[in-house]
């Protein structure tokens, strides 16, 4: 197929048009006097028509419009995740702007924005760091209203992390009115889903909501079967007019057969790239990962008066892990497919976390103007084990491997037995806030504050020491000019940090890793808000990186020094941009630079250029039919192995470069409602059949899945 191309000079113009495009109707700001239009009582639920979510949360604890939010933010809504069945984290995040899946493993996923990983994962603004960097099993979003993605530092909400996005999950809440929905499909691999989903009142100052779903599936790849399970209940209790409490648990159980530990060999011993059917797979046929999460979470909400507001959350969080998994390594030969070897393992792992964060916001009169304040308070704890067993007695821990081409699982069962390795780790954070937004003068706002926040972790984890602890204060400064009525520029600086466990010569921690970010852009609203465009122009770079010294490996120092610096810019497009037409855009570009050792394989790995694109017509003349695609595109990838062509060959030392050329995924949906209830929704999914690597972020790879199709029915009440 022909590879995308997209320029600046394109995307500008883009961002141009927008602007320039006349509004539907009135031309007053769709955000004068937005203050004052505030009603300070508690609404329940909410549902957002279309791409444009309009506001977002999850950069401050301030409700504001995205165009006064001085960063990038994307919003995946609900209407967007029914219209392409993005009914897992991935598929989500696939469409979200300048956000890069990188699928690993079946069941491990990790994820990068502006050249980091992505670890900060919150559910209605408050959560930890993923403990892994990575998230394990099928994460559903059956029960989340819309999915919030704040990219660049997030420094008043998480603290600790990366400079790369904070993704927020905005949770279900029981609407208004009784309502009973039904989604039901079925579709390639076997793929059948059920999920409910209600809201009932009981009584005018009680509301409950609960959403079920049960999927299984089979998979492209060999041996690869999903049995998921989803509970989800909120009891929402109005106690006075001014006070709300709210009680919910979610709960996940992702149990698979034959997933991936590690993936395919991508080279050959003479340096040449492996080329295997999307199919195959390095599972055993005994291979088993069985994931279990529980999240109960406490709310209280109270309004002091019009102006002051109090929200008070308490967080329980576990995950339970129980793999019997397989990996398979070496470089195989060409000629015989042989020289792999096997490699078994059952690993166990237990995490739970204690969530508590309350804070206070609301409005004040300073010199004639009104201004908004947010003061708050977070403490966490988390702690995880991880128990490891291997076979190194019986001959079934390690096997040779035949030809993976006609490889069909069949192994001994190893005895788990040998070799017990883990980990302990606790870890702490406290952390105290503060934002204010300042009404400078007449459409200028200053949003500034600042974290102050206490990390501390203890603990080993698989022999190696995870004692550490650091404190910093974190600030944030934005500046939002309303200079045009539907034109917005800003400008902001802000951090994270990440606490490290190296030492240098005299034996003391390498001071925390500190990521800064600054972003300057425009925001243009138009359509009477009904589509918001964004152009941002971005500079993110770790700094204090821990690098070693010396190259003794039974006593390396290290020092401090620079990490990855990343430079680029952003296209973000949400909303209706024609009566019926719903697109949610967006367009990344930019480059990684920094020192050789760090920044070059993450260089290598990293799409440089992303586009993405999703939208949906609503045929005015056939009244229920509409039609939409959705798309993503990335620029070519490489890694550079560790490995050298191997001797024998012409080429001997040569390194091996792996690659993975520019390719486009593209989507598309038909949906007919034959009444306001009843609907029928059909994907097509990878519709070119593009056979592509998940990801390079490793030295092994999987292919990801070919052309496939579902329907899905839907029924409201």
């Amino acid at each position: 197929m022909n590879t995308l191309r997209l320029s600046t000079l394109y995307s500008a113009i883009i961002i141009a048009l927008s602007t320039a495009m006349p509004s539907y109707a009135d031309e007053a700001a769709p955000n004068e006097n937005v203050d004052e239009k505030i009603e300070k009582i508690e609404i329940k639920g909410s549902y957002i028509a279309g791409y444009n979510a309009s506001t977002a949360s999850g950069a401050s604890k301030l409700e504001l419009p995205i165009s006064d939010i001085p960063q990038s933010v994307s919003v995946i809504t609900s209407a967007q995740m029914s219209d392409f069945q993005l009914t897992n984290i991935n598929t989500v995040l696939d469409t979200a702007t300048g956000v890069n899946v990188e699928r690993i493993e079946t069941d491990r996923t990790y994820y990068t924005a502006r050249g980091f990983d992505i670890t900060n994962f919150q559910i209605d603004g408050i959560g930890l760091p993923l403990s892994s960097g990575s998230n394990h099993s099928d994460e559903d979003t059956a029960i989340y209203d819309r999915v919030e993605v704040i990219r660049g530092a997030n420094g008043l909400m998480t603290g600790v992390g990366n400079p790369s996005a904070t993704v927020n999950f905005i949770r279900k809440r029981p609407t208004a009115d009784n309502q009973f929905n039904i989604n039901a499909s079925y579709g390639s691999f076997d793929n059948a889903r059920l999920e409910l989903d209600g809201t009932v009142n009981l009584g005018e100052k009680v509301a409950a909501r609960a959403v079920a779903v049960k999927q299984v599936q089979d998979s492209y790849l060999d041996r690869y079967q999903q049995d998921k399970n989803v509970l989800y209940a909120m009891l929402e209790a109005q106690l006075s007019d001014n006070t709300t409490l709210s009680l919910s648990h979610a709960y996940i159980k992702n149990d698979t057969d034959g997933g991936l530990w590690g993936a395919l060999p991508l080279y050959y011993t003479d340096g040449s790239a492996t080329n295997y059917d999307r199919s195959t797979s390095t599972s055993a046929n005994w291979s088993s990962w069985l994931v279990e999460k529980h999240n109960t979470v406490v709310e209280l909400s109270h309004y002091f008066n019009d102006d002051w507001h109090l929200r008070a959350t308490y967080s329980h969080k576990s995950t339970d892990e129980d793999t019997q998994l397989f990996y398979v390594y070496g470089t195989p030969d060409k000629t015989t497919e042989l020289g792999l070897t096997g490699y078994g393992s059952e690993y166990d792992a237990t995490e739970s976390s204690d969530l508590a964060d309350v804070y206070v916001k609301g409005d004040i009169n300073l010199f004639g103007r009104e201004h908004q304040l947010v003061f708050g308070l977070n403490y966490s704890t988390s702690d995880k084990q991880e128990h490891s067993l291997y076979d190194y007695t019986t001959g079934n821990g390690f096997p040779a491997m035949p030809d993976l081409n006609t490889w069909e699982g069949n192994t001994p069962y190893p005895t788990f037995a040998d070799s017990p390795l883990g980990s302990d780790v606790n870890s702490t954070q406290k952390a105290a806030y503060f934002t204010g937004r300042f009404n400078l003068f007449e459409d200028m706002h200053l949003i500034t504050g600042g974290r102050f926040n206490q990390w501390e972790a203890k603990g080993e984890s698989y022999g190696e020491s995870r004692d550490t602890d650091a404190q910093d204060f974190i600030p944030y400064l934005g500046l939002v000019y309303r200079f045009m009525p539907e034109l917005v520029a800003y400008a902001s600086y802000t951090e994270t940090f990440l606490a490290q466990i190296k030492r240098d010569i005299n034996n003391q921690l390498i001071d925390p890793v500190t990521g800064e970010s600054r972003e300057v852009g425009l925001k243009s609203e138009l359509f009477d808000g009904k589509l918001i465009a964004s152009l941002a122009y971005f500079d993110v770079e770790q700094v204090n990186l821990a690098v070693p010294l010396n190259s003794n490996p039974d006593n390396t120092i290290f020092i401090a020094g620079d990490g990855i610096n990343s430079k680029g810019y952003e296209l973000d497009i949400a909303g209706e941009v024609y009566p019926g037409l719903q697109v949610s855009l967006g367009y990344t570009d930019f480059n990684i630079n920094g020192r050789d050792d760090v920044a070059k394989l993450v260089k290598e790995y990293t799409p440089s250029k992303l586009f993405k694109l999703s939208a949906v017509y609503e045929f005015e003349q056939l009244e229920g039919l509409s039609f939409g695609v959705n798309m993503r595109w990335q620029d070519d990838i490489s890694r550079t192995q560790d490995d050298v062509v191997a001797d024998g060959f012409a080429n001997a030392g040569d390194p091996i470069i792996t690659k993975q050329d520019a390719y486009a995924i593209v989507d598309l949906m038909a949906r007919y409602a034959f009444t306001d209830n009843v609907s029928l929704t059909v994907n097509a999914n990878n519709i070119t059949d593009e056979k592509y690597l998940n990801s390079l972020y490793w030295a092994q790879g999987f292919y990801g899945a070919p052309a496939n199709y579902s329907a899905t029915v839907s029924w409201k009440m």
